[in-house]
């Protein structure tokens, strides 16, 4: 694992993967499985790992933290960043400070809350982490008023923060108000295109944005590195059309859950056992399987494909 400071062009060397982790019949991770999922996802390129949401972070027991950020961090490669996530509740983010202050992890990413927060608060409680732990936190703005854009300037005038991940989803992602003031108050480089492919270009286009998370891209690591390269080239006519590839699946991920539909996802593609969701997750029913069999082998397969016209 890298443990050297995240730098701006750490951001932007690598498409961030965020993958599930595959568990056992008991919920516990299967280590395994998981180390395969990594070395796909290492396979296509990618050194920027983020496990959270889609991993399942939010319901991980307080008792299972340090073995699994253990794990991550030895399963991934030298040059690979490893982020782990915290909280989303202060119990949990107060915990998990204490046992990442003595380990290397970089920075690690605060889960966004749905209830029990004020944005003054969850800005104390990101203070609270960094003070304890002694690393940078990483920021999920996934919904309006979880953080104000002053008090994101304020937490990064005060060099507490590595990243912001930005994700909250606009029918037209051109017209962003919270986005358009984020970028005026701050560098930009800071920000991170955080919704997968599908608002990318016109993140890239439309505010400047320099890096991007993907889930999808963890069944199609080389096509989503393929897409970065493509984009910091400004060739947003042709991100556009490789964009298109992960669609299929981001509109599985869109209609029944994002982190649901990608866990079953890697199984349907071969890529790892992932066996069942832990709870308080459900895996998916028999017609939401075989559309996500269908779009995720697919997806492996336009994987392949690009896989193979490299070799050649």
């Amino acid at each position: 694992m890298k443990t050297t400071p995240v730098t701006f062009a750490d951001l932007e060397s690598s498409v961030i993967a965020v993958p599930p982790m595959a568990r056992n019949a008991d919920f516990t991770v299967n280590r395994g499985e998981t180390s395969k999922i990594i070395d796909h996802i290492e396979a296509g390129g990618i050194r920027s790992l983020m496990f959270g949401g889609n991993a399942n972070f939010y319901h991980l027991p307080n008792s299972w933290y340090a073995e699994t950020i253990d794990f991550l961090a030895d399963a991934a490669g030298d040059d690979t960043w490893v982020l782990p996530a915290i909280g989303p509740d202060f119990g949990k983010l107060h915990d998990h400070a204490a046992i990442l202050r003595e380990r290397q992890f970089p920075a690690a990413m605060l889960l966004p809350s749905t209830a029990m927060f004020t944005a003054t608060g969850v800005a104390t409680a990101i203070r609270h982490f960094v003070e304890r732990s002694g690393i940078k936190a990483v920021i999920y703005l996934k919904s309006e008023g979880f953080l104000t854009p002053d008090l994101v300037k304020a937490l990064v005038e005060d060099d507490l923060i590595c990243s912001i991940k930005y994700a909250v989803v606009r029918q037209n992602p051109l017209r962003d108000d919270l986005l358009a003031r984020l970028v005026d108050l701050i560098d930009r480089r800071y920000l991170v295109s955080g919704i997968g492919e599908r608002p990318v270009v016109e993140h890239f286009s439309g505010f400047g944005l320099t890096s991007f998370t993907t889930g999808s891209g963890v069944i199609a690591p080389r096509l989503a590195m393929q897409l970065r390269e493509t984009l910091l080239a400004k060739d947003y006519e042709r991100a556009a059309e490789m964009v298109r590839l992960f669609i299929p699946l981001e509109d599985e991920r869109d209609r029944v859950h994002p982190a649901r539909v990608l866990h079953d996802a890697i199984g349907a593609a071969g890529i790892a056992d992932t066996g069942p969701q832990a709870p308080l997750f459900s895996g998916l029913d028999a017609s939401e399987l075989r559309a996500t069999t269908t779009a995720a082998r697919h997806l492996l397969l336009e994987e392949e494909k690009s896989r193979a016209l490299l070799a050649a």
